[in-house]
C-alpha cells in the first residue's frame, strides 16, 4: 500500500543529505528584497507577473556592470581558449559579447597568459575577470594590465604578505575580488573536519577566505560556492546566503555537455533564483562558451528575471500536426538568434491548441489544412503556404524588432 500523500511530507521528512526544507529552518538572517516597505523593487520583466523576492546584498561593479544590490542578474562566461593566444581569445570575447555576455573570465595559469592580458585589454572593452591560482604575481600583473576583477582564493596564494599585496593592488585599482570556492579543491583540514566536501565545508572555506579580506578592510567582494552535484551546491548557497550580505555568483561546476549541463544548471540555478538567491550566473558547459550565455538567458527569461531575445513557444508535436514543428522551430530560433527584442513567437502544429496559444504571443503560426494561419497580437493576420512559413515569420519578427527598438511596439508578457 502507498502511504497517503499530503504536502506536509515535504516539511516533516528530512531529505537524505539535505535535511528539512527551508520551511522548518530559520530564515530570520536572510533579508529579502520586496519583503518590506524599505526593500528594493525587483528589476525583472514585469514583477506583477512573477513577484519574486530577492535576497538583499551589497553591490560591486565590474567595469560599470553592477552586481548585487538589486541590479539585474548578470550573465557571464569564461573563455576556453589559451589566454596567451591573443587572437583566439579576443575573437571568442567578441563572439560572447555578440551573444549578450556581460562579463568574461580569463584563465591566468602562467606568466605568458598574464603578459597577454595587456594586449587583450587594448582590444576589447568587455569587462574582464582574471582567474588566478597560487601565484600572486599574476594578480598584480592582471591589475596592471587593466583587468576589471580578480577571482582568487586568498588561502592558496601562500602567505599573509602576499595576500596583503594583492588586496592593496585591488584597492589601488578599484577592483572587486571574487572568492571562488569549489567542492573539488577544498582545504584538507576542512575535508577531515566535515567528513568530505559537504555544503558546510564549502561555506566554511568561503567564510575563511572572506575573513582574510575583511581583516585587511576589503569588502568589495562577491562569492561563489560551486559543486557538480546540484543538491550540494544549492544547500551551500542557501547556507551562505544566511551568513553574509555579499553578492553571490551562482554556478554548477563541471555540469557536463550542452544537453546534460544545461539541465543540471537549469535545475540548480532555477531553484536558487526562485528563492531570491543569486546576483550573477555562469552556466558551465563542456561546449562553446556562447552556448553558456544562451542557456543563462533562457534560465533568467523562464523566471522573468531578464528579457533578452526571442521567446519561441512551440507545441511538443503529435499525430495531429499539419507542419513539421520540430524542424520549423529550430530554424526559426536559429534565424532569429540575432534579435535582442523580447518578442514571443508561437509555432503550433494544428488547429486544436494552435490558435489559442498563438493568440497569447506577439506573433504566431498554426498549421491548418494546406496552409498555415498567421496571428499577430491575437488577431488573424493572414494565410501563408507551408513553404513560405519560415520566411514570412522571420521577416515579420524582424519588422517587429525594429518597431520595438523605436518604441513603436509593445511586447506581450507571456
Amino acid at each position: 500500500m502507498f502511504e497517503p500523500f499530503t504536502d506536509d511530507v515535504f516539511y516533516t521528512k528530512p531529505i537524505p543529505g539535505i535535511g528539512l526544507p527551508p520551511k522548518e529552518q530559520s530564515s530570520a538572517a536572510l533579508p529579502m528584497l520586496g519583503a518590506d516597505d524599505t526593500s528594493e523593487a525587483l528589476p525583472c520583466a514585469d514583477p506583477s507577473l512573477f513577484p519574486l523576492n530577492r535576497r538583499r546584498s551589497s553591490q560591486v561593479e565590474v567595469r560599470g556592470v553592477k552586481i548585487g544590490g538589486g541590479a539585474p542578474i548578470v550573465v557571464q562566461s569564461m573563455c576556453n581558449t589559451y589566454t596567451h593566444d591573443v587572437e583566439g581569445t579576443v575573437d571568442q570575447i567578441e563572439r560572447l559579447e555578440a551573444a549578450g555576455c556581460e562579463i568574461v573570465r580569463l584563465a591566468v595559469p602562467d606568466e605568458k597568459s598574464a603578459n597577454a592580458l595587456y594586449e587583450i585589454r587594448k582590444r576589447t572593452e568587455m569587462p574582464l575577470v582574471a582567474d588566478i591560482h597560487f601565484d600572486y604575481r599574476y594578480a598584480l600583473m592582471a591589475a596592471d594590465a587593466g583587468i576589471d576583477c580578480l577571482r582568487i582564493n586568498p588561502g592558496n596564494i601562500n602567505g599573509e604578505e602576499r595576500v596583503s599585496e594583492v588586496v592593496a593592488t585591488a584597492k589601488d585599482h578599484g577592483l572587486p575580488i571574487r572568492v571562488g570556492v569549489n567542492a573539488g579543491s577544498l582545504e584538507k583540514h576542512l575535508l577531515d573536519r566535515f567528513g568530505g566536501a559537504t555544503p558546510e565545508a564549502m561555506v566554511e572555506s568561503g567564510l575563511r577566505h572572506v575573513a582574510m579580506l575583511e581583516k585587511r578592510n576589503f569588502y568589495d567582494t562577491k562569492i561563489s560556492l560551486k559543486a557538480s552535484d546540484v543538491a550540494r551546491a544549492v544547500k551551500a548557497y542557501r547556507l551562505m546566503a544566511k551568513r553574509v550580505e555579499y553578492p553571490l555568483h551562482l554556478g554548477i561546476t563541471e555540469s557536463g555537455s550542452l544537453q546534460t549541463g544545461s539541465i543540471k544548471s537549469s535545475v540548480g540555478l532555477g531553484i536558487l533564483l526562485s528563492e531570491g538567491i543569486g546576483d550573477t550566473i555562469r552556466v558551465s558547459l563542456a561546449a562553446d562558451p556562447v552556448e553558456e550565455v544562451r542557456v543563462g538567458y533562457e534560465i533568467l527569461k523562464s523566471l522573468k528575471l531578464r528579457q533578452k531575445g526571442v521567446n519561441v513557444v512551440a507545441c511538443p508535436s503529435c499525430g495531429r500536426v499539419q507542419i513539421d514543428v520540430d524542424k520549423l522551430t529550430m530554424e526559426v530560433e536559429q534565424e532569429l538568434a540575432h534579435i535582442d527584442a523580447p518578442i514571443t513567437v508561437a509555432v503550433m502544429g494544428c488547429e486544436v491548441n494552435g490558435p489559442g496559444e498563438a493568440r497569447d504571443a506577439d506573433i504566431g503560426v498554426a498549421g491548418g489544412h494546406k496552409r498555415a494561419l498567421i496571428f499577430m497580437k491575437g488577431e488573424k493576420s493572414g494565410l501563408v503556404s507551408y513553404e513560405d512559413i519560415k520566411k514570412n515569420l522571420v521577416e515579420r519578427v524582424e519588422q517587429l524588432a525594429e518597431q520595438y527598438e523605436k518604441g513603436q511596439f509593445e511586447v506581450t508578457h507571456s
